[in-house]
């Protein structure tokens, strides 16, 4: 017979629908406002302008309009500092989102 795993963490059942209502909350509001220029306030204090690209899951992809921030770009394309940036950020963590155009 198979040992069963001790569970050392579960998460409340209104804390994890909580999480799923703001999950699709945020979605909701990253299709209304994919291709606008934004800025994202997260929950540790960071402050990103740049345009909604694309969501999937969790993930929130943010094009930054400046270069110099430290992301994500195509590993298969040389590194260009004129070309913007995408920046991923966790939707969990995001405290503000606000509409700058």
């Amino acid at each position: 017979m198979e040992k069963q795993p001790k569970v050392i963490y579960r998460a409340d059942s209104t804390a994890a629908e909580s999480l799923r209502s703001m999950k699709k909350r945020l979605c909701e509001i990253c299709d209304m406002y994919a291709g606008r220029m934004v800025r994202v306030q997260t929950m540790d204090g960071g402050v990103y302008d740049g345009i909604i690209r694309h969501h999937e899951g969790c993930i929130l992809y943010l094009e930054l309009d400046a270069p110099g921030y430290r992301a994500f770009w195509n590993p298969f394309v040389p590194f260009n500092p004129y070309y913007n940036t995408i920046l991923p950020l966790v939707l969990y963590e995001l405290l503000v989102i606000s509409l700058l155009s």
